[in-house]
């Protein structure tokens, strides 16, 4: 469930839905119905399963990781760094990219090496 995922600029909305489709998982891993009325963190202590955005968070760190130890000036780090000319900017705000959600967490810097 989680291939790919380092690369996503991830949402609050993406979030809950990856957690909504890694409760169901549970359930069906357990053989429970809704209908049983089991709390969410009872079927986490059964299964002892980590929080899909934790999983998410630890993956995107170990990418970004790898992405800033390249020197080698392969496309991965200049996709990161491309800014699109598209002429007119669309109206409301900016969509969040991948790299954004890296320095939110990391603090305001940039890197060294992107």
């Amino acid at each position: 469930m989680t291939y790919g995922t380092e690369t996503w600029s991830l949402t609050m909305g993406l979030i809950r839905r990856l957690r909504v489709t890694q409760r169901a998982v549970e359930r069906a891993m357990l053989g429970v119905s809704l209908r049983d009325q089991f709390r969410n963190e009872e079927i986490r202590r059964r299964t002892r399963v980590t929080d899909i955005a934790q999983r998410v968070a630890m993956l995107k760190w170990q990418w970004a990781g790898h992405i800033a130890r390249r020197t080698d000036g392969r496309w991965s780090l200049k996709v990161l760094e491309w800014r699109p000319r598209t002429g007119k900017r669309s109206v409301g705000r900016p969509p969040t990219r991948w790299i954004d959600e890296i320095r939110r967490v990391a603090g305001g810097k940039r890197p060294r090496t992107m």
